[in-house]
């Protein structure tokens, strides 16, 4: 931002509206320099959303934003069991940014419903209360997070929504999140590429969808059925259907037994997360279905998923690097906690929420397809897992023959 700067001469006489006036020195002044009382604003970083990376170096660059803020930042995150990802990642990886970018322990709080609505209720309250000026909000469902983030926003909170989108919150919220259609469309195509790998002849595939209070799972959705639905109408691909979707991996075993035995002619499914995908395994184990003969897929990079990959029984993961969602969240809440503007390299795209049909300001970072071919540059690589816990057992063997070590 420029600095105000300005030249005064003095002249030995000023004549104006006929009246002169006796200047103050018999000689001209010279320009002077720059006004003391013209000050430059504080700096206000531009960081772009494609330059974080694994070592959280981008994060150290914010200290002096925040050293601007005040305020707690609060963070709520769902649940435990729908994907471990909240406490393997999230929560650690949160914290390291904030860390990193400067703040205290006082000054963030990360706190985890366990699956209860009115707790991450009570948690956004207590948050609230403790004088929090952004609070990030992963929620169980769409209608309980709208409601907490009306409550932040009536008390002068800031908002993001992180990871789900929720639909009816306020207008003037932000969202931090991958590309969920991407995400959908990768999960699309790598079925569709292993179906051609492991040779499925004739594929007759059941589709298993997240659950339906989720926006995501929506999205998730639109992108896979988006890639399928081509094969579908031409019947190269048969769909045996789309049972109701969920994300708790118990529900998604037996809605899988109950589909296999009502179709047994079922060779292949979309399961849209590796906790489902593991569900959906441990029934094909149980009934001796052989590796690389029933595609599966799932997203979330988790340690089961991934073993599952090397094993031959998923076809693949979508890698979501969450350490590059919770970087890009925290330096957005640094931002509104500063109160400043965020920079359009940061919120690099906007997600209509259908409800109060209006485009959210967004954060998107980059998915990525992971199979056996690319783990060890991708996951292993940047350390989401360690090659002694993925290589434990059993997995040694398939390890050493994706080349990983």
């Amino acid at each position: 931002m420029g600095t105000v700067r300005r030249s005064v001469a003095l002249t030995g006489a000023v004549v104006s509206l006929g009246l002169v006036l006796t200047a103050c020195s018999s000689s001209p002044t010279p320009a002077t320099t720059p006004s003391a009382s013209a000050t430059t604003p504080a700096s206000v970083p531009q960081i772009n959303a494609a330059d974080f990376t694994s070592d959280f170096a981008l994060m150290k660059q914010l200290t002096g934003l925040a050293a601007q803020g005040k305020g707690m930042i609060g963070v709520l995150l769902p649940d435990t069991t729908t994907s471990t990802r909240y406490v393997q990642y999230d929560a650690p990886y949160l914290k390291k940014a904030f860390e990193a970018a400067g703040l205290s322990s006082s000054q963030f709080k990360i706190d985890n419903a366990n699956g209860s609505a009115s707790t991450m209720q009570t948690q956004a309250e207590a948050d609230i209360n403790a004088g929090a000026s952004v609070l990030l909000v992963d929620p169980l469902d769409a209608g309980s997070g709208a409601a907490i983030e009306a409550k932040a926003e009536a008390a002068g909170v800031k908002v993001i929504d992180y990871d789900r989108l929720v639909t009816g919150g306020p207008a003037d919220r932000y969202y931090v999140s991958f590309d969920n259609v991407e995400v959908g469309k990768l999960i699309g195509k790598g079925e569709v590429q292993c179906l051609t790998d492991w040779k499925v002849a004739k594929p007759n595939i059941l589709i298993m969808d997240g659950d339906p209070t989720d926006n995501n799972a929506k999205l998730f959705a639109q992108g896979y059925n988006g890639v399928l639905q081509p094969y579908f109408d031409n019947k190269t691909y048969v769909k045996v259907g789309e049972p109701a979707g969920t994300w708790t991996p118990s529900v998604a075993a037996t809605t899988f037994e109950q589909q296999y035995t009502a179709h047994p002619n079922i060779n292949a499914v979309v399961t849209p997360n590796d906790d489902n995908a593991n569900a959906v395994i441990a029934v094909l184990k149980k009934d001796n279905i052989p590796a690389k003969t029933f595609p599966t897929t799932g997203q979330d990079a988790s340690l089961p998923g991934l073993q599952n990959i090397l094993t031959g029984y998923q076809c693949g993961t979508v890698y979501k690097p969450i350490y590059l969602e919770a970087q890009a969240a925290a330096a957005l809440a640094l931002y509104l906690r500063a109160g400043q503007t965020p920079p359009t390299t940061l919120v690099n795209s906007t997600t209509t929420d259908s409800v109060i049909n209006k485009p959210i300001k967004s954060v998107y970072t980059t998915p990525v397809w992971v199979t056996s071919a690319n783990m060890a540059a991708t996951v292993v690589k940047d350390g989401a897992v360690t090659v002694a816990q993925l290589c434990a057992g059993n997995v040694a063997s398939a390890c050493a023959a994706a080349g990983i070590k």
